[in-house]
């Protein structure tokens, strides 16, 4: 088959690369998001997975000459241009993982056997721009990546194939993104194998179990000190590294890294001890925060953070 992968983000460069190795299929083009103004210099950035492909030697057109393996750009996939330079790849599959545009129908008619997408949980559970935030953030006990045949709609295509994981007690967003990222390649390849056989099962999803993941921004990372304990400790969690947890200390951003529940209560919000420890209490329970950042300073543990103040205001 001839497959052409359409990503941006991280979690897709273990795949990239499987693709890239992989005798039994015509690996024939990239499709990623343009390069980026990054960090405080805005610095223009190429996205992780042309930075990855550029690691793997692969060869990418460019306006002087077009290569064998062509890596695309474009600002807007849906515009003509873009579609047309899809089209030119003749591809029987083409895979899409992570993205981060909308896949127009005239781009998903293009591939002769289908157009997959790899989805970060076990659909029709967490549809949406954040699913492994999601999944923890609601304790969930076991996640995976879903191959579907990609519509219109959102995530909301027939199941090809799902590979599941435990997700762990002490999982981060960080931690499972990695985790699913490397199970991906996996689940493709058996998904791929499945198409090749021409009997590849298509099963619908039942919409009336789905959730939805929508995409996070940094406020969704303020905590609210009147949820219980261990919601927060799984926010705090889910939100590592991005958007990042955090309240406020003597009017200046607390991010936290980390905390552990502990059996004592009070106001939420209300500080019950620190001298050693810095204990907040929730709506039910308290939390004892062990990995802080106060905002200018650097990331640091508690006991360090405790050390250099001679007091900490309520929260």
């Amino acid at each position: 088959m001839r497959i052409v992968f359409i990503g941006t983000g991280e979690i897709g460069v273990p795949t990239l690369r499987m693709l890239r190795e992989w005798r039994e299929h015509e690996f024939v083009g990239i499709v990623t998001q343009p390069n980026k103004p990054v960090g405080r210099d805005q610095k223009l950035t190429p996205p992780p997975i042309k930075a990855a492909s550029q690691q793997l030697g692969v060869a990418y057109a460019t306006s002087e000459c077009e290569l064998q393996l062509p890596l695309l750009q474009p600002a807007r996939i849906k515009v003509p241009e873009a579609i047309e330079a899809i089209r030119r790849l003749y591809p029987d599959v083409i895979v899409v993982i992570a993205y981060g545009q909308i896949l127009p129908r005239e781009v998903l008619e293009i591939p002769t056997i289908a157009c997959l997408n790899l989805h970060a949980s076990i659909l029709p559970r967490w549809r949406g721009a954040a699913p492994i935030q999601a999944a923890i953030a609601a304790g969930d006990r076991e996640t995976g990546i879903t191959v579907m045949y990609m519509d219109e709609g959102l995530d909301t295509g027939d199941i090809l194939f799902e590979k599941k994981i435990e997700i762990l007690p002490t999982e981060t967003g960080g931690s499972l993104h990695d985790r699913l990222a490397e199970i991906a390649p996996e689940a493709l390849r058996e998904a791929i194998s499945l198409l090749a056989t021409g009997n590849a099962p298509r099963t619908p999803q039942d919409n009336e179990l789905a959730t939805y993941a929508p995409k996070l921004e940094r406020e969704h990372g303020r905590i609210n000190w009147t949820e219980s304990a261990d919601v927060i400790e799984r926010k705090i969690r889910a939100f590592n590294p991005w958007p990042g947890a955090f309240t406020e200390l003597d009017q200046r951003k607390l991010k936290i890294f980390a905390a552990s529940i502990v059996d004592q209560n009070g106001k939420p919000g209300e500080i019950l001890r620190k001298e050693n420890e810095l204990i907040v209490a929730a709506g039910t329970g308290a939390l004892s925060l062990n990995e802080v950042q106060l905002q200018g300073k650097r990331r640091m543990s508690t006991a360090e953070f405790l050390r250099g103040r001679s007091r900490v205001a309520p929260l």
